[in-house]
């Protein structure tokens, strides 16, 4: 292993620190995006604003999310070399509207009506209901509203149902659930009443059902379990928090490190 070379994509510099004293291999950091260049079927990576490409790459490890990246993962999915998680899978679920018309085709909890509504329109709603744009997360790109809701950009409408906010993180085959905090109707893995909740089965079947079938062995899924128990599909989060919470920290690391010797 000592003469491949590995890449870390968008790990924080504690974390590389750490893979790097559980690995013998020689590891290349990216805090950002990264150029990428495939050469006769090699990976080549180089930091932006450089010509210095490193590589061969042998492996990836990808854990980011960067407001360029689509045409990246592209290219990493063309290499098709081994990353973690698997390029196709991070190039599947990055697309916002693109990820839930095809999670909504996998997960057992996806019925829930979704619409749509393109920029510079004006979309009615018949009850309450939540907007949801652009392509990040942590709350963004969300807003409830009843009447009507002018898009500016491409938006998905679905029905606002109050219940209990979880996500189900995978790592690998360690499945870890949590309650979501807020302190209104949005809620988060980063506010302070996040804890983790006993995992429930059907959850952890539909997880395990969307990792296998994306081919993404690290992922997270949202979802709000309504007032009766039924719980709905919010969104596959294709690059999950892993640092929030110290037990899902190390499952990552110690996969992360497995995989990157394996």
């Amino acid at each position: 292993m000592a003469d491949l070379t590995v890449a870390l994509i968008g790990l924080e510099r504690v974390e590389v620190q750490e893979l790097r004293a559980r690995t013998e291999c020689e590891l290349v950091a990216f805090e950002m995006m990264p150029k990428v260049q495939i050469r006769a079927g090699e990976l080549f990576l180089a930091r932006f604003g450089t010509w210095d490409w490193a590589g061969p790459v042998a492996k990836v490890v990808f854990h980011g999310i960067f407001e360029n990246d689509l045409p990246g993962l592209a290219a990493l999915a063309l290499w098709g070399g081994p990353c973690l998680p698997s390029a196709s899978g991070l190039l599947d679920c990055r697309p916002r509207i693109a990820n839930l018309a095809r999670t909504r085709r996998v997960s057992a909890f996806a019925a829930l009506p979704r619409s749509y509504t393109d920029a510079g329109t004006t979309y009615r709603a018949d009850g309450p209901s939540v907007a949801k744009w652009g392509e990040w997360h942590c709350g963004e790109g969300k807003e409830r509203f009843t009447d009507e809701w002018a898009a500016t950009e491409p938006a998905l409408i679905e029905p606002f149902i109050d219940g209990d906010a979880v996500r189900v993180t995978a790592i690998g085959d360690a499945l870890f659930q949590l309650r979501l905090g807020g302190d209104d109707w949005k809620k988060s893995i980063h506010h302070a009443t996040a804890a983790f909740l006993p995992l429930d089965e059907r959850l952890a079947a539909d997880v395990r059902r969307m990792r296998d079938h994306f081919d993404l062995a690290v992922c997270a899924a949202d979802y709000i379990v309504a007032p009766d128990g039924t719980p709905h599909l919010l969104e596959l989060n294709h690059v999950p928090n892993v640092t929030q919470f110290a037990e899902i920290r190390t499952a990552y690391l110690d996969y992360a490190a497995r995989w990157i010797a394996g």
